[in-house]
């Protein structure tokens, strides 16, 4: 059986959007100067040894993986995008919204360079420029790797992302009647 699901709160798909458009932003602005500032074969020390920027343009995932598959990467990236905005629709927590939105940023600024960038229409490649040692990155990857962290926290921790119907009004006469409300999940709230 299906629960469905009450619409969130029009504050937080709000914070969940200037989120993700900080995040766009501030990786799209990194990227430019990234493009006009480092050359090909340049690596400039940053935190020695661990940090160092150096130019690279991934047509790939992570590590690089993929590299003749770029327009299955696009289609991910379209996919996520899609799907946080749909998702995010029934937001009930202040928490989710930031993790959303972390994902939501990351994920368009990605597609954003799959569908833009040279060589061409949905085969674009990522600009990468942090370079950790073992991968170069951008501030996109590091938006979708914490968000993708705080997921599984949030998850595990069992914190609620969308509204049910029902379950704010339940929760409330719990409290003025001070017995203990039992959720569809069999636990007390």
């Amino acid at each position: 059986m299906m629960m469905r699901l009450e619409r969130g709160s029009s504050q937080l798909y709000g914070m969940m959007l200037m989120l993700a458009a900080v995040v766009l932003l501030a990786d799209q602005l990194t990227k430019l100067w990234a493009v006009s500032a480092l050359s090909d074969s340049e690596r400039v020390a940053v935190i020695p040894p661990l940090i160092h920027f150096r130019l690279l343009y991934n047509a790939g995932a992570a590590f690089s993986i993929g590299t003749e598959a770029t327009w299955v990467f696009t289609l991910a990236a379209a996919a996520a995008v899609v799907g946080i905005l749909y998702t995010a629709r029934r937001l009930a927590s202040a928490s989710w919204a930031l993790v959303l939105g972390a994902l939501l940023g990351g994920a368009a600024s990605h597609l954003g360079d799959r569908l833009f960038r040279e060589p061409g229409l949905a085969r674009g490649r990522v600009v990468d420029f942090i370079d950790y040692g073992a991968f170069v990155g951008n501030v996109a990857d590091i938006a979708l790797a914490c968000g993708c962290v705080a997921l599984v926290l949030l998850s595990l921790r069992g914190v609620q992302l969308a509204k049910v119907p029902g379950e704010e009004s339940a929760q409330l006469l719990a409290k003025t009647t001070g017995r203990p409300h039992q959720s569809k999940r069999g636990s007390a709230s």
